[in-house]
């Protein structure tokens, strides 16, 4: 079927709406209608890491819409269902059977190899193939085919602009907390980076009644809705990180999560913790940072990488959303609506730190 799509074609060009053609679904697929897409900083991290020379690309992995068929053998999923889309996972490793799925070993090949798991093309034009198949979806994209391992079916009464997120963004924000981190009620939480995915881990400590909050963020507007959720707010630009931190906490946090993937904020991040507190870092930036070996050992501490918030999709999802429902988890108000022909504005708001989180909406 034809379809409307936001291509990218190399790493310094603009989003540009074309018409593709979607493959029909397969006996394992559901077919969605896009009603609305988080954009994510992996949409944007992986469309400057894919050369001009690989053709265009059609990503997109915080889709969410309404089935409009499903194949022979997909079961759970029936035209109609309203559903959130996330990543992929095979289901039958190791780590998936370890309740581990986001570090599923043929994770690459689902996810991001730029086709189906056989190698066939989900998305050509003019009869040529498009990377597609992002995260199993490639949702910008105003129909996908998706899988029923990556489909969350939900409540029809969900917002499904502000529920998209939940796919990748909030998910991981909230997973490092609540799935990893696990503070208790006296810790001490910091957030580097208070975009989609740090608001999404301040909001979930909050929900569990951490004491002590802390946001590190060089935007004043998101210092202050920060400060809204009952964090104390940093500004990295003007204040000592690691002082602030550990004045703020009667002598360093128990708890910390960077989002930015900077090395320099790592180092702060673990440096500001207490002896044996745990640090998670969650942003895709630098390959290599630096760590104090010596800090890390002599006082106990931990560092751990976490994909996705550690989260099995089809518990989870529901999970965010009986907390939003509760009012304990307000991720609708860190959403601003687009439309998807907009796309390349709301890439640029983002970029200037304007909003927390785009969605595009068809």
């Amino acid at each position: 079927m034809q379809v409307t799509a936001a291509l990218s074609r190399g790493p310094d060009s603009p989003f540009t709406l074309e018409t593709v053609e979607l493959d029909e679904p397969r006996a394992d697929e559901v077919l969605v209608r896009i009603v609305a897409t988080g954009l994510c900083h992996t949409d944007l991290f992986t469309k400057a890491s894919l050369p001009h020379a690989l053709g265009p690309a059609v990503l997109g992995h915080e889709g969410a819409g309404i089935v409009v068929d499903v194949g022979s053998r997909v079961n759970g999923v029936t035209p109609g269902d309203h559903v959130i889309l996330s990543y992929r996972h095979c289901g039958d490793c190791d780590q998936c059977r370890s309740a581990g799925p986001a570090y599923c070993v043929d994770a690459h090949r689902l996810n991001s190899s730029g086709r189906r798991a056989d190698g066939s093309a989900t998305i050509t034009q003019n009869g040529e193939p498009v990377r597609a198949a992002f995260f199993g979806q490639s949702s910008f994209a105003e129909h996908v085919l998706a899988t029923a391992d990556n489909v969350v079916v939900v409540d029809k009464s969900v917002d499904l602009a502000a529920a998209a997120p939940l796919g990748c963004g909030f998910q991981t924000g909230a997973g490092a907390v609540l799935n990893v981190l696990r503070p208790g009620n006296d810790s001490s939480v910091v957030v580097f980076g208070a975009g989609s995915v740090g608001f999404a881990a301040l909001l979930a400590a909050r929900s569990v009644g951490v004491a002590t909050l802390l946001a590190v963020d060089p935007v004043p507007a998101r210092r202050a809705l920060a400060e809204e959720f009952g964090a104390v707010a940093i500004d990295p630009g003007s204040q000592d990180v690691v002082a602030a931190i550990r004045a703020a906490t009667g002598g360093g946090a128990t708890h910390t999560l960077d989002t930015t993937g900077i090395p320099a904020v790592i180092g702060q991040a673990l440096s500001s913790l207490r002896a044996r507190g745990s640090a998670v870092v969650v942003g895709l930036g630098a390959p290599e940072v630096t760590v104090n070996i010596q800090d890390l050992m002599l006082s106990g501490k931990t560092l751990r990488g976490c994909v996705e918030g550690d989260s099995s999709v089809q518990q989870f999802i529901p999970q965010l959303l009986a907390l939003h429902a509760d009012g304990k988890f307000p991720f609708d108000r860190l959403v601003t609506e687009y439309r998807f022909d907009d796309i390349n504005r709301a890439v640029a708001d983002q970029a200037a730190g304007t909003v927390i989180k785009p969605v595009l909406v068809w």
